[in-house]
């Protein structure tokens, strides 16, 4: 078996990353359409993407305040979608805590739902990877992703209302989050997550500024640790005791 260089994981991670652009691109433009039809311009546009480079967040928080909510609830709740980054960072500890601190937080800013779902697969399945290579891999599939976000806010902000409504960007969202997520369901904990949260959502689409989406993600990640508690518990009844 040929010796992995750095910069063949590099390019590994970047090629993982590419296909991501497919729904990216629609999302993207959609965000800067949307961003200028709530009166914001192409620079204010971009800006937001950068500082925030959370599409679910900056969806949350525009739409919210486009519909006149007040600002302390559309940043509570842009913080609560964002809420996930935590998990993320939490997970990706392991693999990358022992990074110096410019690097960790170039890390954690590049850290969004593609980035994180290809390199913890990749990190699980290549334990032997040095702390030098998972640095690569992981920016290797920032590369492609996330300047293109910016490039098709940019876009998206100079075509504006120009887009045909019929076009439907719209469809890319779910699509993002579907290809992100259905491969990650590997456990019951993460199905009980997953499945708790859309019944939540569902349940509660009708209260006010899509306070819904919080509960809904609350409930969730309290039965995915109920559902993990609850298994390791049996796993540890039903392991035959050692005798020394």
């Amino acid at each position: 078996m040929p010796t992995e260089t750095t910069k063949s994981i590099f390019w590994q991670g970047a090629r993982d990353g590419a296909p991501f652009i497919l729904v990216l691109i629609p999302f993207s433009t959609l965000f800067g359409v949307v961003a200028t039809e709530a009166g914001l311009n192409i620079l204010e546009a971009l800006t937001f993407s950068v500082a925030v480079l959370a599409g679910a967040a900056q969806f949350t928080a525009l739409q919210l305040l486009s519909d006149g909510a007040p600002t302390t609830i559309a940043i509570i709740s842009a913080l609560a979608v964002n809420l996930r980054m935590a998990l993320y960072s939490a997970s990706l500890t392991p693999y990358l805590g022992a990074a110096p601190l410019w690097q960790r937080a170039l890390a954690a800013y590049f850290t969004v739902d593609q980035t994180y779902a290809s390199s913890i697969l990749k990190f699980a399945d290549n334990s032997h990877w040095t702390l030098r290579q998972r640095l690569s891999y992981f920016f290797g599939v920032a590369t492609p992703i996330c300047p293109m976000w910016f490039l098709f806010t940019v876009i998206g902000a100079l075509v504006g209302a120009s887009v045909p409504d019929g076009l439907a960007l719209d469809f890319a969202i779910p699509i993002t989050f579907l290809a992100l997520i259905a491969p990650m369901l590997r456990t019951s904990a993460h199905l009980a997550a997953a499945l708790v949260s859309v019944i939540v959502a569902l349940i509660s689409a009708g209260l006010p500024y899509n306070l819904g989406l919080l509960a809904a993600g609350v409930a969730g990640m309290m039965a995915g640790a109920q559902i993990e508690v609850l298994t390791k518990r049996r796993a540890a009844i039903s392991a035959p005791g050692k005798l020394l």
